[in-house]
């Protein structure tokens, strides 16, 4: 969004699948300030709605229902009508390659930043969005550009919470790891073709453990208080020394 020139709170966002992945996703957005009456989500059935009796009755639901009674507003029910002037489409879904259709891109707002996140195969070729005027393209996979996925996440945030013995890990924390990335990713220089740190920038592990240590200890949720220049060094060291175990195996 830093990239495109737009606000996370002004941002349409449209989410394909709406199983444990995304449907965390569209929580964490919202409470970082996205705006949920701009937000779609999809499941099998069609959009997510206030209308979705049959989420409603089923209690394994409750947190797709909560996003029923908040999201989605016009009621929406499908996939291309959403996509029209979109700012954002993130895919957890089916892998494609035509899941995402050329002619949905080809609807969405200028600057559309569009990630396509099934494995092996996204719900539609990068290329082929970037044909139909995607801005940002990013994929689950390592082999193409912009790799995003939760490998880029758990080392970090798990180092963190590890090293000041958090009792929880919280959306807080989640979105501060977020944003730990983000800001590292930034601060090396990011582009469309670029937009996150990858594996092997290592440092970002670090810098989001002590981040999120410290969000922790905000939150009050820490059972030991480090200080940021505390837990940074101590997670470089064992990230330097897993790595060098794991070399020599």
């Amino acid at each position: 969004l830093k990239l495109a020139g737009k606000k996370l709170s002004d941002a349409k966002i449209v989410l394909l699948g709406a199983v444990a992945a995304n449907t965390t996703i569209a929580r964490l957005i919202i409470a970082d300030g996205g705006d949920p009456a701009k937000m779609i989500l999809f499941d099998t059935k069609g959009g997510l709605h206030a209308g979705r009796s049959d989420i409603e009755q089923d209690p394994r639901n409750y947190r797709k229902w909560e996003l029923c009674q908040k999201t989605n507003p016009g009621r929406v029910t499908t996939e291309a009508e959403a996509l029209k002037g979109a700012d954002v489409l993130i895919a957890l879904s089916t892998p494609g390659p035509d899941t995402v259709k050329r002619e949905w891109i080809r609807s969405m707002a200028p600057k559309a930043i569009v990630f396509v996140c099934a494995n092996p195969v996204p719900e539609i070729w990068p290329y082929a969005a970037k044909e139909e005027g995607a801005f940002i393209v990013a994929t689950g996979r390592g082999d193409f550009p912009n790799q995003v996925n939760n490998s880029v996440c758990f080392p970090g945030i798990l180092k963190g919470a590890l090293l000041v013995r958090a009792r929880k890990i919280t959306d807080g924390m989640a979105i501060r790891c977020s944003h730990s990335i983000a800001d590292f990713s930034a601060k090396r220089g990011i582009n469309p073709e670029d937009i996150i740190a990858k594996m092997d920038e290592t440092e970002v592990f670090a810098v989001e453990a002590a981040d999120v240590a410290m969000q922790a200890i905000k939150e009050g949720v820490a059972r030991v208080e480090l200080r940021w220049d505390e837990v940074y060094p101590r997670a470089t060291a064992d990230i330097a020394a897993r790595r060098k175990l794991a070399a020599a195996l």
